[in-house]
């Protein structure tokens, strides 16, 4: 099979080294990843400048630019394949509930999904060492095959696994928890006059509500959760068109 891998950790990230090491044997594989950290990008796309790219080997590039990017250079040609399957991750640190908006791991699968490539979005419950990444490397490379047959261009996949070491309890079909957080900007001074920022934040806990991707992933299973493609009518918004003025 023809497999893309990306991610917005940046193309040294555990995770990824990790599971190209694992496909690359049954396989044909290529990384196209940013060349640093971009977490928390959500859906950028680079427009006002060039996108930089490095070859590092034959099949392995690393682009200054955003995840979204790097899936925009596959669609147009800068690689000689189509994929089969597109995998972003392993991402060292969970995507569940709302961090779906922020993530740059999420948003290379949607952008890939989009762009007509089976996708999935992949993501390891820690941001700490030491990172189990065994378990997810084995379910990933088991089912790389279902992934692509099962997708359809409505949705693209996101997966979280827990960071343990021994086997999982399961596999559940989830769907987004509520989470909190608790956030704060602090400002400082500079000697010119300057204003600068810093955002900061800390989860303070998720619903858990039964069948949400927090829930499973707490209680040791693989949270599977298909990503509707593209924003739709919220089903519950109480809006009428001749209450509006002209």
């Amino acid at each position: 099979m023809r497999i893309v891998l990306t991610n917005d950790d940046g193309i040294d990230s555990p995770g990824l080294q990790r599971l190209y090491k694992a496909l690359k044997t049954d396989h044909e594989v290529w990384i196209v990843a940013p060349d640093g950290n971009r977490s928390g990008v959500s859906h950028s796309i680079t427009l006002r400048r060039p996108v930089k790219v490095n070859r590092s080997s034959k099949r392995i590039y690393a682009c200054d630019g955003t995840p979204v990017d790097c899936m925009v250079l596959v669609h147009h040609d800068f690689i000689p394949i189509e994929p089969e399957l597109v995998i972003s991750g392993i991402n060292i640190g969970p995507n569940l509930g709302s961090d779906l908006v922020f993530s740059g791991t999420l948003a290379a699968a949607r952008q890939a999904a989009m762009f007509g490539y089976p996708s999935i979005a992949v993501s390891l419950n820690t941001f700490a060492e030491p990172f189990y990444l065994d378990g997810a490397v084995r379910f990933i490379r088991k089912n790389v095959s279902r992934f692509a047959a099962k997708w359809r261009r409505t949705h693209f996949l996101n997966i979280n696994f827990p960071n343990q070491a021994e086997s999982y309890g399961g596999v559940e079909l989830t769907k987004p928890a509520s989470l909190t957080y608790d956030t704060e900007v602090k400002q400082f001074v500079a000697p010119d006059g300057g204003i600068y920022t810093f955002y900061h934040g800390d989860m303070l806990g998720a619903s858990q509500e039964e069948g949400s991707d927090w829930a499973a992933v707490s209680r040791g299973n693989i949270s599977l959760c298909p990503m509707n493609l593209f924003l739709v009518c919220s089903q519950d918004a109480e809006y009428s068109t001749g209450e509006f003025l002209l």
